[in-house]
């Protein structure tokens, strides 16, 4: 169900603007104004292979609706503006048979999915020069916190956000998130540890800062703080460089690292995690190769946000994620842009991924073992009637092995058919 009280507050917020804003100076909050429709239509089935998971399949057909409302700015050395955005979903499929997806929120009681959810949401913002003051929901794509747009809705982030510029190739960050509105549901919740132990203590809000500085064009730093309180600190570092070798031939290197622990009260008891990640690819006119290795280490896994909010800061997230204790992991991927044949639009990846010497409290460790392999085809329409109407295929296929017997983990091969457009207005 939607939230409406927020519709109403922005209709407020709107009107106060309107009275003590002159006219004369809402000519840019108008004029630059942003507003669009995204339309969605996903289906999703997970198939699992084992005899004795509790469901073989899982899985939705949905059509989803993603509205923004960005405005402008006043006019004046300090500015104002609101933005508004509304997302909905309503599944298309009978849904029975089926457990949870992670993208449908699931009726216990009934013992299926709902039929549709959705919410509403507001973004004030204030801009000094070339510093800018956001509060409301953000889709923040930073190290310590990452929107999700891989299922239906899109993880938000709620509370406050300032960004510096003030300084050249310098990005200061800073800010306070109080809740998530995760991709399956319609509220908004305080935050806790997606895998930590199944309980839900939840923390008061998650603090960062950071800084990212760009040496030249083709090497950048960052360095971000977290702390989500009283479950845990976490500091990360990351290095990119850009490379051109000559004849065509260019090569990217990122390298990462994260480093964390326990805070205040410690909720989920002690974490100790460090993670490493280097990945480099290299690209030629249509092709791209890239490799990459990371490592977990520590006696506990990556610590993630309740919603299964994402990481891609770490350089083999993915489906799996690869986050578990002591796990070493490894990634070949290859993109091709089939521009080159025209046909542009067209783009395709496929990539494997594979984790080894997982920690579960056993002596195993090399039994301890788990892999992905994804194909992803892109197309969006270039021309004509239907053009940026796009089209995604996605095949994911997951093996683990988890030491022998009841150990052993979940094997599924999963689809995802994905239909979309944006309306601009």
């Amino acid at each position: 169900m939607f939230q409406k009280s927020w519709l109403a507050r922005g209709v407020a917020a709107a009107s106060l603007i309107g009275i003590f804003v002159p006219v004369s100076a809402l000519a840019d909050f108008v004029k630059d104004r942003q507003v669009s429709l995204g339309l969605r239509n996903f289906y999703i089935d997970r198939d699992f292979k084992q005899d004795d998971a509790p469901k073989s399949r899982i899985g939705s057909w949905t059509q989803g609706f993603d509205f923004r409302a960005i405005s402008g700015y006043t006019e004046g050395i300090v500015q104002f503006g609101l933005d508004i955005s509304g997302q909905y979903a309503y599944r298309l499929d009978g849904g029975g048979g089926r457990g949870p997806d992670t993208i449908i929120p699931y009726d216990d009681s009934k013992g299926e999915q709902v039929r549709d959810y959705g919410r509403t949401a507001l973004t004030g913002k204030v801009r000094y020069s070339r510093t800018e003051l956001k509060v409301g929901e953000h889709r923040p794509m930073l190290p310590v916190a990452f929107y999700d747009d891989s299922r239906q809705l899109i993880t938000t982030f709620h509370g406050f956000l300032l960004e510096s510029r003030e300084v050249d190739n310098l990005t200061l960050t800073a800010g306070r998130f109080t809740e998530i509105s995760s991709r399956e549901s319609s509220n908004r919740e305080k935050m806790y540890l997606f895998n930590g132990p199944d309980i839900q203590r939840r923390s008061d809000g998650l603090n960062f800062g950071g800084a990212t500085y760009a040496f030249n064009p083709a090497l950048s730093a960052s360095y971000f703080y977290g702390q989500l309180e009283d479950i845990y600190q976490q500091h990360y570092a990351g290095l990119t460089h850009n490379a051109n070798l000559g004849n065509g031939f260019g090569l990217k290197t990122d390298l990462r690292y994260f480093d964390n622990s326990e805070d205040g009260k410690a909720l989920y008891g002690d974490i100790d995690n460090r993670s490493y990640g280097v990945m480099t690819t290299l690209r030629k006119g249509p092709h791209a190769v890239g490799v990459a290795y990371q490592r977990m280490l520590g006696e506990s896994a990556f610590p993630t946000l309740n919603g299964y909010a994402p990481q891609p800061y770490l350089v083999n997230w993915s489906t799996v994620a690869f986050v578990k204790p002591n796990e070493s992991s490894w990634q070949l991927r290859y993109d091709y842009d089939f521009a080159a044949l025209g046909v542009p639009g067209l783009r395709f990846m496929t990539r494997y991924l594979r984790g080894t010497g997982i920690d579960r409290g056993n002596n195993a460790l090399d039994q301890n073992v788990e892999s992905e392999r994804n194909i992803v085809v892109n197309y969006v329409v270039q021309s004509g009637a239907f053009k940026g109407v796009g089209f995604e295929w996605r095949n994911i296929d997951v093996k683990t092995r988890y030491g022998n017997g009841g150990a052993s983990g979940p094997d599924y091969q999963e689809n995802r058919l994905i239909t979309s457009y944006t309306f601009k207005f």
